[in-house]
């Protein structure tokens, strides 16, 4: 029997109200699929021909509280288990000396002498990153690693962790002390469940909290935070006071457009601080180095 999947990008913030459009409607057929670090959403739907996924689009489309990002794409699925066909989103990624490969690519990934690797299957719930922020943020972190200051006497706190696999990816790179944070209690959930699967149980500390009590008390030599502009802007007070004396802020979910605003936020916040920004597609980063 032939399978089409029918999908369409859907705006990130939308994905909880439109996750609930889906359930109160009780509109058959769809899946929302999310990369969580990447800050992604798609709605997916899996039908029996063209006709019925492209009909069956036009009925739910109205329903949408926002707009796709594109048009909906239609294609027949291969004959491999549909239930696998996100695999094809997700690829091996590298930066310095640390690799992030689907645990599906397991059997023949070979790991280079001195390197770290984080085994991740992000069925429906969550990325490989990916996505350009998530790689901004990770290869920021690299660099604090290989700068000088010895990794084991630096903390690391993942503001809005998602997944949790940037404090994981902290912990292989041999961070002494980390911790991650979010407010969805599943994210929480699927953090734990990416620590032991690369055996990392116990070693972060994840826990459920929002901005800005999941930084109240911290001082931590890096802080991450990948999450959307207007969160940064609103927690920028919040963000700067988790910082540590000589310590970095490292921020991504940024869009291009959007970078001078939060740039001009986080100087008001954090006056003297020295500031660099890199752009990747439509995203970019900013970084604050605290003085000494």
């Amino acid at each position: 029997m032939d399978l089409w999947e029918l999908r369409a990008e859907i705006p990130a913030v939308h994905a909880e109200s439109t996750d609930a459009v889906l359930l109160e409607t009780g509109v058959e057929g769809w899946t929302l699929l999310e990369d969580a670090i990447g800050r992604r959403a798609w709605i997916v739907g899996i039908f029996g021909s063209e006709a019925e996924a492209r009909q069956r689009w036009d009925e739910l489309r109205p329903l949408l509280p926002a707009a796709p990002l594109d048009a909906a794409s239609v294609r027949l699925l291969p004959d491999a288990d549909w239930k696998n066909s996100y695999k094809e989103h997700f690829r091996a990624w590298t930066f310095g000396r640390l690799h992030w490969v689907p645990v599906w690519e397991r059997g023949g990934f070979r790991l280079p002498e001195g390197h770290a690797v984080l085994w991740l299957d992000p069925g429906l719930a969550f990325g490989t990153g990916n996505h350009e922020t998530t790689r901004l943020c990770i290869e920021r972190l690299v660099e604090v690693e290989s700068a000088g200051r010895p990794a084991a006497s630096l903390s690391v706190v993942d503001a809005g962790c998602g997944s949790g696999i940037l404090a994981l990816s902290a912990c292989l790179l041999g961070f002494g002390r980390v911790s991650g944070f979010d407010v969805d209690p599943e994210a929480i959930r699927v953090s734990l469940q990416n620590a032991d699967l690369n055996g990392l149980a116990g070693r972060v500390r994840f826990s459920t909290a929002g901005l800005p009590e999941g930084l109240a008390g911290a001082e931590a030599d890096v802080v991450l935070a990948n999450i959307q502009s207007d969160v940064l802007i609103r927690s920028a007070p919040a963000l700067v006071s988790a910082v540590a004396p000589s310590g970095t802020l490292a921020m991504s979910g940024i869009l291009s457009a959007e970078l001078a605003s939060v740039r001009s936020a986080f100087a008001s916040a954090a006056p003297g601080w020295a500031q660099d920004a890199r752009v990747l597609g439509e995203w970019s980063d900013l970084r604050l180095l605290r003085p000494a």
